[in-house]
């Protein structure tokens, strides 16, 4: 009776080891294949020259939170899908009421707060008209009178002053937004071979902790 006690109480022992070693093989494996594929889509964007604030918007979590667990699983997701998936597939982008799709040059700047500028956000700013320009065969345009370009590290163009628009002198017409009917983005990701491919890892992973946790006799 005794020596029966004793081995169930080393095999419970072994097996509660066994889990835990499990359930920290599962949840690393998983948690070092949600941070790569998160880091790989982050690359993805940057690569293709769309900048670090879009790419940033790629976020990774490992469930559930805190905890380690034979059942973990990872999500990692894009909070401008929009942007992202569009960019994935390839698109062609139409303006919504049907005429043109207004693009901002670098004259045109930011709006605050980062915000992209648009032809009346534009105009609210800077408290002028643009000025439609029509061009056959090439994009047209919407354009800037009287501007003059600013001196300094600030650089850019700001309207001319009254008595500078009398004279005329060293004015400008800027323009401000290229008008497209429509606009086509080319694929420039692949989100899909980047998951399959952290996705495919995961066994070997997970087999690679069990071998180590072995070899160094560990437990928990």
């Amino acid at each position: 009776m005794r020596l029966m006690s004793a081995l169930s109480g080393e095999l419970n022992q072994m097996l509660a080891d066994e889990v835990r070693i499990a359930e920290q093989a599962v949840t690393q494996s998983i948690r070092e294949a949600t941070e790569g594929l998160k880091t790989e889509l982050r690359n993805q964007i940057t690569g293709a020259g769309l900048g670090q604030r879009l790419a940033n918007t790629w976020r990774g979590e490992v469930y559930p939170k805190g905890q380690m667990s034979i059942k973990a699983a990872g999500l990692v997701y894009s909070r401008a899908p929009e942007v992202v998936g569009a960019h994935d597939r390839g698109a062609t982008i139409r303006s919504r009421d049907g005429f043109w799709l207004a693009i901002p040059l670098p004259a045109a700047g930011k709006g605050p707060r980062g915000k992209r500028m648009t032809p009346g956000l534009w105009e609210r700013m800077r408290g002028q008209r643009l000025r439609f320009v029509y061009r056959r065969g090439k994009p047209s345009l919407l354009v800037a009178e009287n501007q003059r370009a600013r001196q300094g590290q600030r650089g850019g163009f700001s309207v001319a002053s009254q008595k500078a628009q009398a004279t005329g002198r060293g004015l400008v017409t800027v323009p401000m937004f290229l008008l497209a009917p429509q606009v086509t983005l080319k694929k420039k990701f692949d989100i899909d071979s980047a998951s399959r491919r952290w996705v495919s890892t995961l066994a070997k992973r997970i087999a690679n902790r069990f071998d180590e946790a072995e070899r160094r006799g560990v437990r928990p």
